[in-house]
C-alpha cells in the first residue's frame, strides 16, 4: 500500500512539473476515447433506426392501371396461399391518392388538382416471422409475383435496409481504423511525456540503482504517471460526450422524432463509458510501461 502511495505521489508531482506535455498527451487520449464514444452512440443510434425500419418492413405491390379484377384475384391468391404474410391490405388508385394527401398534405393540392390520377393501385403486405427469417423464400415470392400479368412493379423494403446495414457496416469499419490510429498515438505520447519525466530524474534514478533500490520502485511511478493522464483523459472525453449529447438532444431530438420515428437519441450505455475509463487508463500505462522497460 505504501508503495502504491509513493508510486502515485511521484506521478502526480511528476505531471505538474511537466504539465504542459501532460496535458497534451491527456486531450490527445480524449479525443481518440472521444472519438470512439461518439462512434458507439452513432452505432447504437442507427441500430435503433434500422430496428424500428426493420420490423416496419413490407413488401408492395404496384398494379398496372390496365390490370383486370381476374388478374388483381389472382395475385392477391398468389399472396395469400405463400404463407409467408400477416396481413394484406389493397389499395386502389383513389385510396392511393387519398393516403398520399394525408402523409403530404402540402402537396394535396396539386395532387387533387391533376386530371389523371398518377397513383397505382397495389397491395401493402407485411410480412410474418417466418418470412423475416428467410430471404430466399421473400426472393422466390418477389420472382414470382413480377412475372404475374398486372403487376407493374414491386417494392421491398428490406432490400435497401439490407444495402443501409452494408453502409453501417463499411463506416464502423473506417471509424475502427481511425479509432486504432489515434489509441497509438495517444500511447505515443505519453510514451513521450514518460520518458521526458524518466530523463529529468536520470540523475535520481542512477542513485536509487546504486543504493539497491528495487526495480518496482524505479518504474513504478512511470507507469502510475500514465495511467494518471489516460484516466484524466478518458474523464474529459466522457465530458465531452455528455456534452454533445444533450446539444444534439436538444438540437435535433425533435427532427429525429419526426423523421425516423425515435423518440430519442441514446446515450452510450454505462458498461461502454466504464470501458472507455478503464480502456484509457490502459492506454496511458502501456505508455508508461513501455518507458518503464527501458529504465535499467
Amino acid at each position: 500500500m505504501r508503495a502504491i502511495q509513493y508510486f502515485f505521489s511521484e506521478a502526480g508531482e511528476s505531471l505538474w512539473r511537466n504539465r504542459r506535455a501532460a496535458g497534451l498527451s491527456t486531450l490527445t487520449i480524449a479525443a481518440g476515447l472521444f472519438v470512439l464514444g461518439f462512434l458507439v452512440m452513432v452505432n447504437t443510434n442507427l441500430e435503433r433506426i434500422v430496428g424500428r425500419w426493420s420490423d416496419a418492413a413490407e413488401l408492395a405491390v404496384y398494379l398496372r392501371d390496365d390490370a383486370q379484377q381476374d388478374q388483381v384475384n389472382a395475385i392477391k391468391d398468389m399472396i395469400e396461399k405463400s404463407g409467408l404474410t400477416s396481413s394484406i391490405q389493397y389499395f386502389s388508385k383513389d385510396d392511393a391518392r387519398r393516403e398520399f394527401a394525408k402523409d403530404f398534405p402540402d402537396l394535396a393540392p396539386t395532387a387533387t388538382s391533376l386530371e389523371r390520377n398518377p397513383f397505382p393501385a397495389s397491395f401493402a403486405v407485411r410480412l410474418n416471422s417466418s418470412a423475416q427469417a428467410s430471404t430466399g423464400a421473400i426472393e422466390n415470392m418477389t420472382t414470382a409475383l413480377s412475372g404475374m400479368t398486372g403487376v407493374a412493379d414491386i417494392r421491398y423494403d428490406r432490400t435497401w435496409i439490407a444495402r443501409l446495414n452494408a453502409a453501417i457496416r463499411v463506416i464502423r469499419g473506417v471509424g475502427l481504423m481511425i479509432v486504432l490510429l489515434m489509441a497509438v498515438a495517444s500511447a505515443l505520447t505519453v510514451a513521450n511525456v514518460v520518458r521526458l519525466t524518466a530523463l529529468a530524474r536520470r540523475h535520481e534514478i542512477e542513485i536509487m540503482q546504486l543504493v539497491g533500490a528495487p526495480f518496482a520502485y524505479i518504474r513504478g511511478p512511470f507507469i502510475a504517471e500514465g495511467m494518471i493522464q489516460g484516466g484524466m483523459g478518458a474523464v474529459v472525453a466522457v465530458g465531452l460526450l455528455l456534452a454533445t449529447f444533450a446539444g444534439i438532444r436538444a438540437r435535433y431530438g425533435a427532427v429525429m422524432a419526426d423523421a425516423v420515428g425515435l423518440t430519442g437519441v441514446a446515450f452510450v450505455p454505462t458498461q461502454v463509458l466504464l470501458l472507455l475509463v478503464v480502456g484509457g487508463m490502459a492506454l496511458g500505462c502501456l505508455g508508461g510501461f513501455v518507458v518503464a522497460r527501458t529504465v535499467r
